[in-house]
């Protein structure tokens, strides 16, 4: 059981942002198709990153009893895809939070 509680706790926490997302309407809820490709470039450019990060050494898998062990390239874990898809998702739901708080200090309509 305690092998999946890392990727479960990812997982709980990007429902956590689709909640929110859905509440505000901010990212997939704005704009599905626009939210899930700034989302899927994000992710693309990070997993990508990871895996110059690895082909230069710099970067090795951590042993965690917490972790899966489901691998999707050498030193390249599943919990990886999940966290950077989070990270990402998490970035885009608090543009559109700080978006949605300066628009109503300021109606588009009002002048300052």
């Amino acid at each position: 059981m305690i092998a999946v509680a890392y990727l479960a706790s990812l997982l709980a926490v990007i429902g956590c942002m689709a909640l929110l997302d859905r509440r505000f309407g901010l990212v997939m809820w704005a704009d599905a198709r626009r939210g899930a490709l700034v989302l899927g470039a994000g992710v693309v450019f990070f997993l990508l990153w990871d895996v110059a990060a690895i082909a230069a050494g710099f970067y090795y898998r951590g042993e965690s009893e917490a972790m899966t062990g489901v691998m999707l390239a050498p030193e390249l874990p599943l919990e990886e895809l999940v966290f950077v898809t989070f990270l990402c998702y998490l970035t885009l739901v608090l543009h559109g939070l700080v978006l949605l708080a300066l628009r109503s200090r300021h109606p588009v309509g009002e002048r300052s």
